[in-house]
């Protein structure tokens, strides 16, 4: 790991979570792989979608931004395995939510990208 690495992923990161508070599917098309793997693994609603699938879900969505909801997001860890490839451990609260997501990352010609998003959520507690 190089301190550049950490630097794009956290940027990456920052994508990502502006993305999804958004719901804006072409920002997180700068972060995710075109061979992604959605994966909720939340129990009772386990669910698994490519790319294009995830990205129809983003567009159809209400942007939690437009009702103000609550933000909040942690990149926990990130670790790398080489030059390659990576996992970056985050939370975030969004949509009512407390999400937790494993995403591992990979080193392509046009920068770090989500390849695998595997997450669940608990109901935020008002």
């Amino acid at each position: 790991m190089t301190k550049q690495h950490e630097v794009q992923v956290k940027d990456l990161m920052q994508r990502y979570f502006d993305g999804l508070y958004q719901s804006d599917s072409a920002v997180l098309r700068t972060v995710f792989h075109p061979d992604l793997a959605y994966v909720n693994g939340t129990a009772g609603t386990y669910e698994h979608m490519g790319l294009e699938d995830y990205m129809a879900r983003i567009d159809a969505r209400t942007p939690p931004s437009s009702r103000g909801d609550p933000r909040e997001e942690v990149i926990e860890r990130i670790t790398f395995k080489g030059d390659q490839i990576g996992l970056v451990e985050a939370r975030m609260t969004m949509m009512g939510r407390n999400y937790q997501d494993l995403l591992t990352i990979i080193q392509t010609e046009n920068g770090w990208r989500v390849l695998t998003k595997i997450f669940s959520f608990v109901e935020r507690k008002q």
